[in-house]
């Protein structure tokens, strides 16, 4: 067991080690979290042993170290970091509250204090020195006494000003030192990505994808190169003050000092509010967590700080950090945890997902055990492996996925994952198409991962159309175990209905009634419905009028195929794909057997049809059709069905209650018909 001394020196030893990764190298090995709960103990282990608090220790020292690439820079007003509280409920805010007015010396009687309350960036902390208005230097917060003198870089950030607003009536003053935040918006870091993985693709060396925004920004700000910053979108937001000129006017609050840095043309977040004691704060904290995951920007907490400058002086410093400010941050998104095992799971469209099952971890303010790795190429490309441990990311209600792994910590027996080749549901094969990133099970009908999906769909509007087949009906079915496959359906029973919870003798009857209505279908309705990969409508409606009939297209080779209108070897592979599985053609017949029916016919390849190269729209109610049995039949006999009236619109079929489109058509000249019209173009 480690004496308090051995534990001490550790603990140090890890943080400086974590410090350099993250901000000397750019390349954060653990989460923040992590870092927090080590920095954590061993503030409570010096408290607990005041002897073994060392000049070196990181709880007496801002982290972060100068390069020796960049010239240093002494802070005329050091940069100090901000007490961190990580109660992530309100109590945070409460007892914040509480201390202050204790210090202040003010009585429940008195007034509430006033506070601004901020976003807490995640981002690399900047100041800024204008002398007489123009950017001067630009400086990393390093040590908190010693920078790094980035302006070359900084330069090339558009949102900050190379030279102040001097046209309005707040003066300048000569010498002026703004703090704030650069960082990178989630959707330019995720463009940045895409670039870098291009660029790895393509072959280039020395690339390299970036973990998250901040990582991305702090490597955009210490290229000695500008030209490469300037490729990085970076952004800023500034939030104070350091130095500023003797002679200066000073501000009374420090919300008045942030509408003056706008108005000298900085950037300040939007969200920040002057908020009234505890219950303000509170307030704040609540809505931006809800509001979190919606910002185009990433942040980890909200910060308090007293309003009025006078009080912020009053109640001064302590060691590192001032009295009158705190961040409240919120649940951590990232948090290291083990992989137990790597599994596949299968979606609702077949498609196959590498899921890592993890050591329980609480992340994003809940209890994680499993986290996607999205497809094969990602995990490839992040080399998750049995064993790893790994850094887990969870934001809002986005899925958990594993962000990175902790290479010095992977054991020499991890084991490494391979995609498997078959569904671990139904043993179909599983086929990546090229050009795409994921495996999919072929089993289709058959897989019962895709069961609900593939019934939804069978059951739609524009396939064979089964009206009270709903969602929550075809959820309680499968999930009972009634309906198995799509010809159970036609198995239905009255009584099997009536037991299902919330399910009434008519509605179940209603029921019946849809399903019996759909035995009567048309071939390319029938096609469409099967969820063949890649046939729609339109290309199920040219594989019915080529081939004439189910048989035909289920026996057509892949050259056959490839001669129909809109087919391609995409299409031709996919419907060659599914009909080579016999549960699939099973399902066919078996749906036949149970009465669903269709017209069939010769082929019509080639063949001329009475409406071809005609269009049609179609408006109002007809009085035997429903529009799709309309439109079916002008599609049927070679027309097209457009949306809207135009002159090269050939006849209208208008019904009751017809509304713009006829009266468009009727000053356009388009000869107008009704639905026995219809049926006379047709005989």
């Amino acid at each position: 067991m480690q004496t308090p001394a051995e534990l001490a020196a550790f603990l140090r030893a890890q943080l400086h080690h974590h410090a350099h990764q993250y901000y000397v190298l750019d390349a954060p090995s653990i989460p923040d979290a992590e870092y927090d709960r080590l920095f954590q103990q061993l503030q409570d282990l010096e408290a607990q042993h005041p002897e073994l608090l060392t000049p070196d220790s990181p709880t007496q020292r801002v982290g972060g170290q100068v390069l020796d690439a960049f010239v240093s820079v002494k802070h005329a007003i050091p940069m100090l970091s901000i007490r961190t509280e990580t109660d992530t409920e309100a109590t945070g805010a409460q007892a914040f509250d509480t201390r202050i007015r204790k210090e202040l010396g003010l009585g429940e009687t008195d007034a509430p204090v006033e506070y601004v309350a901020e976003l807490k960036f995640d981002g690399l902390a900047m100041s800024l020195r204008y002398e007489n208005g123009v950017l001067a230097q630009a400086a990393t917060r390093g040590d908190g006494e010693m920078g790094e003198d980035v302006t070359h870089n900084i330069r090339t950030i558009a949102q900050i000003p190379l030279n102040l607003n001097l046209a309005h009536h707040t003066p300048v003053p000569a010498v002026l030192e703004v703090r704030g935040e650069v960082y990178m918006a989630r959707a330019d870091f995720e463009a940045l990505n895409e670039r870098q993985r291009a660029r790895i693709a393509a072959g280039e060396k020395g690339e390299k994808t970036f973990v998250n925004p901040r990582n991305a920004a702090a490597g955009a700000v210490r290229q000695l190169d500008s030209s490469i910053a300037a490729q990085r979108p970076l952004s800023f937001f500034a939030y104070g003050l350091g130095q500023i000129s003797d002679d200066f006017a000073a501000f009374a609050t420090h919300f008045e000092l942030l509408m003056a840095l706008k108005v000298w043309g900085f950037p300040v977040a939007e969200q920040t509010s002057c908020v009234q004691g505890a219950a303000g704060l509170v307030d704040f904290h609540q809505r931006m967590g809800q509001a979190r995951d919606q910002l185009p920007f990433d942040i980890d907490g909200v910060v308090y700080k007293v309003n009025r400058l006078d009080w912020q002086r009053q109640l001064g410093f302590v060691t590192r950090e001032p009295r009158w400010a705190v961040a409240h941050k919120y649940p951590a998104q990232e948090q290291l945890t083990t992989v137990q095992a790597i599994e596949v799971q299968v979606g609702r469209t077949g498609k196959l997902t590498p899921v890592a099952k993890l050591a329980p971890v609480f992340v994003g303010g809940v209890t994680v055990t499993n986290a996607t790795l999205h497809n094969e190429d990602e995990a490839r490309r992040k080399d998750v492996r049995v064993g790893d441990t790994v850094v887990v990311r969870r934001a809002g209600d986005v899925i958990p996925e594993v962000v990175s792994v902790v290479l010095e910590k992977r054991l020499q027996d991890a084991q490494i994952f391979t995609m498997q080749h078959h569904c671990p549901v139904c043993n179909s094969p599983a086929v990546r198409e090229e050009g795409e990133a994921d495996y999919r099970c072929t089993g289709g009908l058959f897989c019962s991962a895709q069961r609900k999906q593939a019934i939804l769909h069978f059951a739609h509007r524009r396939a064979v159309e089964i009206e009270d087949l709903g969602d929550k009906l075809v959820e309680q079915l499968v999930d009972a175990g009634v309906v198995k496959t799509l010809p159970d359906l036609y198995r239905l029973g009255f009584t099997a209905l009536v037991t299902l919870e919330r399910m009434a003798e008519k509605s179940a009857n209603n029921v019946l009634a849809s399903i019996e209505k759909s035995k009567h279908t048309t071939l390319p309705r029938f096609l469409f419905g099967l969820g063949i990969r890649h046939v729609g409508e339109a290309t199920a409606k040219e594989l019915a009028r080529h081939f004439g009939s189910m048989d035909a297209i289920m026996d057509a080779t892949l050259d056959q195929l490839l001669q129909v209108n809109d087919v391609g070897p995409t299409v031709a592979q996919s419907l060659r794909t599914f009909f080579d599985q016999a549960h699939n053609r099973e399902v066919v017949e078996q749906l036949r057997a149970c009465g669903v029916t269709w017209a069939e016919g010769e082929p019509t390849a080639g063949a001329s049809l009475p409406l071809t190269g005609q269009t049609f729209v179609i408006t109002g109610t007809l009085p035997t059709l429903s529009r799709d049995e309309a439109k079916d039949m002008l599609e049927a006999a070679g027309a097209k069905v457009a949306g809207s009236v135009s002159k090269k619109t050939h006849y209208v079929l208008a019904g009751a209650e017809a509304g713009s489109k006829l009266e468009k058509a009727l000053a356009l000249g388009v000869p107008v018909i009704d639905e026995d019209g219809l049926r006379a173009l047709l005989a």
